[in-house]
């Protein structure tokens, strides 16, 4: 989902922790080193890492940076290779029946089917093209906060372990009373922690 056209959905992290090098040049060099890498000819089953907001196809950013004012600005893009569970039963089956009839056993063993499973769903895997998807991120450096735009709990832990491994840093997402924290006044916050919910009868 992007933040780019039209209306989006998207979670508020902070950033916890200092960064190495504040630089231009210090975050350029991680971009790069966790930018994108194709699979398309490899066998590989998935990949992950940055490319530009603005082309799901530049890994480089040669068409856009990612630096905007005090923002970072990227697109988290995973490629996925994914075999339907019912082509892979009825292939797997396929295959069991043919082995069966080769042998002359009324039924094969336990570990037989096993690897003819295994065999089965690498041989589709191999055969299927990696299924793309992207998640825009804005990083605002001054106030250490992260907004990614999407709200699939799988793609929320995908990003923070990335993106402690890319920078070094932790991300902590941010509910709507931690975030009160942050912009109520100090003689206020009292309230905020004897606050609780109320339920009303009709």
């Amino acid at each position: 989902m992007s933040f780019v056209k039209g209306t989006a959905s998207f979670v508020c992290f902070s950033v916890e922790g200092n960064l190495p090098d504040r630089s231009l040049e210090y975050l350029a060099q991680r971009v790069a080193a966790f930018s994108f890498k194709d699979i398309d000819d490899t066998y590989d089953e998935a990949s992950l890492g940055w490319v530009s907001v603005l082309n799901m196809f530049d890994s480089t950013f040669s068409h856009a940076s990612f630096s905007v004012g005090d923002h970072i600005v990227l697109t988290l893009r995973v490629d996925e290779r994914k075999v339907s569970p019912a082509i892979l039963k009825k292939y797997i089956k396929k295959e069991e029946e043919r082995v069966r009839v080769e042998k002359e056993v009324p039924r094969l063993s336990k570990s037989t089917r096993s690897q003819i499973k295994e065999r089965v769903y690498a041989e589709l895997l191999r055969k299927s093209f990696p299924v793309p998807s992207v998640f825009d991120v804005v990083w605002n450096l001054s106030e250490s906060r992260v907004f990614l735009f999407t709200t699939n709990k799988k793609v929320h832990s995908l990003m923070e372990d990335y993106f402690k491994e890319c920078f070094g840093v932790l991300l902590k997402q941010q509910i709507p009373y931690t975030m009160a924290e942050t912009i109520i006044d100090n003689d206020k916050l009292l309230l905020l922690e004897n606050l609780q919910y109320q339920s009303y009868a009709d």
